[in-house]
């Protein structure tokens, strides 16, 4: 496979199964399966850009069934440096509101029994996760979103469950108290995946509902809301990452290319 089909890579997130218009798709063969779906190849501004819907273009894998590595492999294998992981995400605190956007900084990981390193054979490497998005992609997207004048939170802390049900109200409660701000159930092991693969994973997390733990104001989530939620925000989401991607040049100030050694 060619080493230069894309540059940046974006996986799509539940509601976001489509990005552009004139594409061509190519499978990858991975080592470790097959991938959510093909890879969708077109161009932004003279970049070129990979998409891939890691549920699947009609909603078909659950986020615990998802194979990350085989994804993330793909992307690796085609040539991207960048990764951009846009998510439906939940809010755990009051004044991150339902339409805003949280470019998190931070994760914990609450869920079980992924595939969640690439070095789990002879080959054993101890992978720094201090800093697990990438700072200078975040700053672009942070300066993205200021352009196009949108409600966003600059850093945030994403706890990721291991899905598909959604949280109790204890747990949500819990998860609130702990200061946390966004709740998902796809960023671990994905943003990992990335770093150890030495590409830049930058979180986008649109916030669609309030978790249960805030019941005593809002309804709990559904399903259903959230995607009503996500897709009348859809548009404003494929604007920032156009814009991302414009504002994206070609060298990488960043530990992200050494975090691992292949």
């Amino acid at each position: 496979m060619e080493e230069n089909l894309a540059s940046i890579g974006i996986f799509g997130g539940s509601g976001f199964y489509k990005f552009l218009d004139d594409i061509k798709e190519i499978n990858i063969d991975t080592p470790f399966g097959k991938t959510s779906d093909s890879i969708m190849l077109g161009t932004i501004k003279d970049k070129k850009v990979a998409f891939m819907p890691r549920h699947g273009r009609n909603h078909t894998i659950a986020p615990h069934k998802v194979n990350y590595k085989a994804n993330v492999w793909a992307m690796k294998e085609i040539g991207c440096k960048r990764v951009i992981s846009p998510c439906a995400a939940g809010s755990l605190q009051k004044d991150v509101k339902p339409g805003d956007i949280v470019f998190c900084d931070q994760y914990v990981n609450w869920t079980n029994g992924r595939e969640d390193t690439f070095f789990d054979k002879t080959d054993i490497q101890h992978i720094s996760s201090a800093e697990p998005y990438c700072p200078q992609m975040r700053k672009i997207a942070i300066d993205s979103a200021n352009e196009l004048g949108f409600s966003i939170h600059k850093k945030g802390t994403v706890v990721v469950i291991q899905g598909p049900r959604f949280n109790t109200k204890a747990e949500s409660a819990f998860f609130t108290n702990q200061g946390w701000e966004v709740i998902n159930m796809t960023q671990y092991p994905e943003a990992h995946l990335v770093k150890e693969m030495n590409m830049c994973p930058l979180n986008i997390s649109l916030i669609t509902d309030y978790d249960a733990g805030l019941v005593n104001d809002c309804e709990p989530v559904s399903h259903e809301a959230v995607m009503q939620v996500f897709s009348e925000n859809i548009s404003k989401l494929q604007k920032l990452l156009f814009k991302i991607i414009e504002n994206t040049d070609e060298n990488r100030d960043c530990n992200c290319s050494y975090a691992a050694k292949w």
